[in-house]
C-alpha cells in the first residue's frame, strides 16, 4: 500500500500560527461586480446552537466515543451512495482504490499530535482496515490557511491527477465570503465530481469555537448534488453551547481539533462509512458521468494555477524566477527584493494572484493593473502578524473570456520593497 501526502507544507507551521491563518484568507476583487456582491454578502455567520438537540446537563464522555445524538445531528444528508458504494466494491475485489482529502489546516493535520492522529489519516485507516486485502492509496491535499478559491485552482494537480475514487472536501472555516466562496466551492465540488474517475464526494463541515462556519452556504451545494454531508459543527457545537463539552478538551485554540477532536471526526466518518458498507448489496447502480447543471454560475470551471514554469512574462523587470522555500506544492515563483514590474498576456474569464505575505519587513504593497486599469492591491507586508503565508487576491471576475494585459508593480512608497508571486489563478 502506498501513502501520498501531497500537501504537507515544507516548513511545518506551528499550530498557533495556523490559528490566525485558517479563516482569514481574503480573496475579494476590486471589480464592480465583485464589490456589488460583497455589499450583500457578509462574512461567515456565527451559528446558534439548538438547546433541544442535546441532553441537558449530561457531559460528553470523550473516552466513550460519540453519542447517537451527536452522530444523528452530524449526518446532514446521507446522499446518493452510488459512487461511494462502487469505490467500496472496487476495494473489496482487491483493486487499487485511491482516497483523498482537500481542505485547509484541519485537513492538513495542524494541532494533531501526529500525522496518524488527524481525521484525514483516520479516514484513510478506515479503508485500510475494512479492506485489508485491497490496495489503498491516499492523497492529502490539505494546505493550512487556504480556501476553496485557491482549492479550485490547485485541485487538478494536487488531487485529481491521482484519479481518486473517494474524496472529502473541508473548507467551512477557511471560506469566509458568503457570495464568492459559494461560487468557488461549487466550482471545486463540480470539478471533482466531473473527473473521469467518477469519484465519490463527501462534504465535511468543521467549526470555530463560537459556531462560526460557512456550512449553511456549503450545504446548499451538497443538497443540489445530493452529496453525503457530515457536520462536525453539528456534532460538537450544541454540546459546547449547552455546557456538556469543554471546547478546550477538543481544541487547543479556537479552530483546530486536537487528537480528541480529530477522533470525533474520525468516528463520524467511520460510522457513516460502516453504514454504507453494511448495505452494499442494496446499492446496485453504476457510477455515471456528472452532468448536473451548476448550482451557481460555475465561474471557476477550468480553473488552473500558472507558475513561472507554465507562463513566460512579456516583461520582467527586477523580478527573477526562483524555487519556493515555503510551499513545496508551488515550486516555481517570481520574486523581487527591491521593486520591479511583471507583465503578462493572459486569456481568461477570471484572474487572480497567489502571493506571499511576510513578517520580515522586506515586502511591500503592489498594484495590479488589467488593460491599464488598476484592479487590485497585493498587501505583501505582514510585519507583526502571526507568520508568513500565501494569500489570494481575485482581480477579475467576468462573464466572457478576454485577452488581458496584466501588470504588477509597486505602489507608491513600496518602490524598494519586495514581493513573491506564487502563481497566477486563471479560469
Amino acid at each position: 500500500m502506498t501513502t501520498k501526502h501531497i500537501s504537507r507544507i515544507a516548513a511545518v507551521i506551528l499550530c498557533g500560527a495556523m490559528l490566525a491563518g485558517c479563516g482569514k484568507e481574503s480573496s475579494g476583487s476590486d471589480t464592480s461586480e465583485q464589490t456589488s456582491a460583497a455589499d450583500t454578502a457578509a462574512a461567515a455567520v456565527t451559528m446558534a446552537a439548538d438547546p433541544n438537540a442535546v441532553e441537558q446537563g449530561v457531559p460528553v464522555d470523550l473516552e466513550a466515543g460519540i453519542t447517537d445524538k451527536m452522530y444523528g445531528r452530524a449526518i446532514m444528508n446521507e446522499g446518493d451512495l452510488t459512487r461511494l458504494a462502487s469505490a467500496m466494491k472496487k476495494a473489496q475485489s482487491g483493486e487499487k482504490v485511491t482516497v483523498g482529502v482537500i481542505g485547509g489546516s484541519i485537513t492538513q493535520g495542524s494541532c494533531a499530535s501526529s500525522t496518524s492522529s488527524c481525521y484525514a489519516s483516520l479516514f484513510y485507516q478506515w479503508w485500510q482496515t475494512k479492506f485489508p486485502e485491497g490496495s489503498i492509496e491516499f492523497v492529502n491535499a490539505g494546505i493550512g490557511g487556504t480556501n476553496s478559491y485557491l482549492g479550485v485552482h490547485r485541485v487538478d494537480e494536487q488531487l485529481l491527477a491521482y484519479s481518486p475514487d473517494a474524496v472529502i472536501v473541508e473548507f467551512s472555516v477557511n471560506d469566509t465570503d458568503k457570495m464568492m466562496n459559494k461560487y468557488s466551492y461549487d466550482s471545486l465540488v463540480r470539478k471533482i465530481l466531473s473527473h473521469e474517475s467518477n469519484p465519490a464526494v463527501m462534504l465535511l463541515f468543521t467549526t470555530m469555537d463560537n459556531g462560526t462556519s460557512l456550512q449553511d452556504v456549503h450545504k446548499e451545494i451538497g443538497a443540489a448534488y445530493d452529496l453525503p454531508m457530515i457536520s462536525y459543527h453539528d456534532a460538537v457545537y450544541p454540546e459546547v453551547a449547552a455546557g456538556n463539552l469543554n471546547w478546550a478538551d477538543i481544541s487547543p485554540d479556537n479552530i483546530h481539533p486536537n487528537d480528541a477532536g480529530h477522533s470525533i471526526i474520525g468516528q463520524l466518518l467511520s460510522r457513516y462509512l460502516d453504514s454504507v458498507y453494511d448495505k452494499l448489496d442494496t446499492v446496485t447502480g453504476e457510477p455515471a458521468p456528472f452532468t448536473a447543471e451548476g448550482y451557481t454560475k460555475d465561474y471557476y470551471a477550468n480553473a488552473e494555477m500558472l507558475s513561472a514554469a507554465d507562463i513566460t512574462a512579456t516583461s520582467c523587470e527586477g523580478f527573477e524566477t526562483v524555487p519556493n522555500g515555503f510551499y513545496s506544492q508551488f515550486p516555481d515563483n517570481w520574486k523581487t527584493e527591491s521593486g520591479g514590474t511583471l507583465t503578462f498576456e493572459v486569456e481568461c474569464r477570471n484572474f487572480g494572484v497567489f502571493f506571499m505575505r511576510t513578517t520580515d519587513g522586506k515586502s511591500g504593497t503592489y498594484e495590479v493593473y488589467a488593460d491599464g486599469e488598476r484592479k487590485g492591491r497585493l498587501e505583501a507586508d505582514f510585519t507583526g502578524g502571526w507568520g508568513s503565508y500565501g494569500e489570494t487576491k481575485q482581480i477579475i471576475l467576468g462573464n466572457d473570456t478576454v485577452k488581458h494585459t496584466i501588470e504588477i508593480k509597486p505602489a507608491e512608497g513600496s518602490e524598494d520593497k519586495g514581493i513573491t508571486i506564487l502563481g497566477l489563478m486563471v479560469s
